[in-house]
């Protein structure tokens, strides 16, 4: 293991990273700290001769960042940081509407009490981190959160479909907003848990109504998010909202 690439301590319970998740590690948290900006390249050999290692596992980094949406590759090209437009992001915003709804639904109706244990502790390790140093391992949580919550509801084609539009929402740059703004960070995460546990709870109770309610109520203060933070406009995020469908409405 290369002893140039610095990563945060895990927890003795988890295998060491290989070489290439240390990598990702190490890019993802670059462009959470904005230090990567969107349209950025991210040159195999620049990286490699940074961290002093070879071409394969940066390679193999670089894979990790395009299939979680942090990177994007272009033919031809290379890989670099995605640039999403205003209409990109309101779309992406207006589909995990769709689907995170239908998937909080379908997690209460069929839930299992490990899944259910699995989502505590998934927030328990989220509830600590509170620093900026903590961004990049915040973010990677809160992800395998919300999929795990479409997961439980058992249904492979919206996982796949989810897994799509999580790819294309920019909530690493919403992420690298808080990096930025200290000031605004612990109320914004403690926001965010307690919306995450409001979801939980509904999911245990088997109540769907509920589940599909704190899901939305939580992807539309994602919404204002994108509004406050990224200055993406209102009625953009509605337009888009209400074009999709007609089963959650702009005051819901």
């Amino acid at each position: 293991m290369n002893t140039q690439i610095a990563t945060q301590k895990e927890p003795e319970n988890l295998q060491r990273k290989s070489l290439k998740e240390e990598i990702f590690d190490v890019l993802h948290e670059k462009i959470i700290a904005g230090k990567v900006l969107p349209g950025e390249w991210l040159r195999q050999e620049e990286i490699a001769t940074q961290l002093g290692v070879s071409m394969t596992p940066v390679r193999e980094a670089l894979d990790l960042l395009v299939s979680v949406g942090l990177a994007e590759r272009v033919p031809y090209r290379g890989v670099r940081v995605p640039q999403l437009s205003a209409g990109e992001i309101a779309e992406a915003y207006a589909m995990r509407l769709l689907l995170e709804a239908a998937g909080a639904r379908a997690a209460a109706l069929n839930r299992k009490q490990t899944q259910v244990d699995e989502l505590k502790r998934i927030l328990s390790r989220m509830k600590g981190l509170l620093s900026l140093n903590d961004m990049s391992t915040l973010r990677q949580l809160s992800r395998q959160f919300h999929q795990s919550v479409v997961a439980i509801g058992g249904n492979s084609m919206l996982d796949r479909l989810y897994e799509m539009v999580m790819n294309s929402f920019p909530d690493w740059m919403l992420y690298e907003y808080l990096f930025r703004h200290a000031d605004q960070l612990e109320d914004s995460l403690a926001n965010e848990y307690q919306e995450h546990m409001k979801l939980v709870e509904a999911i245990e109770a088997g109540d769907a109504d509920l589940a599909e309610h704190q899901a939305i109520t939580h992807i539309r203060g994602l919404g204002k998010d994108l509004e406050t933070f990224l200055s993406i406009p209102h009625e953009l995020l509605e337009s888009k909202a209400r074009a999709l469908s007609a089963s959650f409405s702009p005051e819901e």
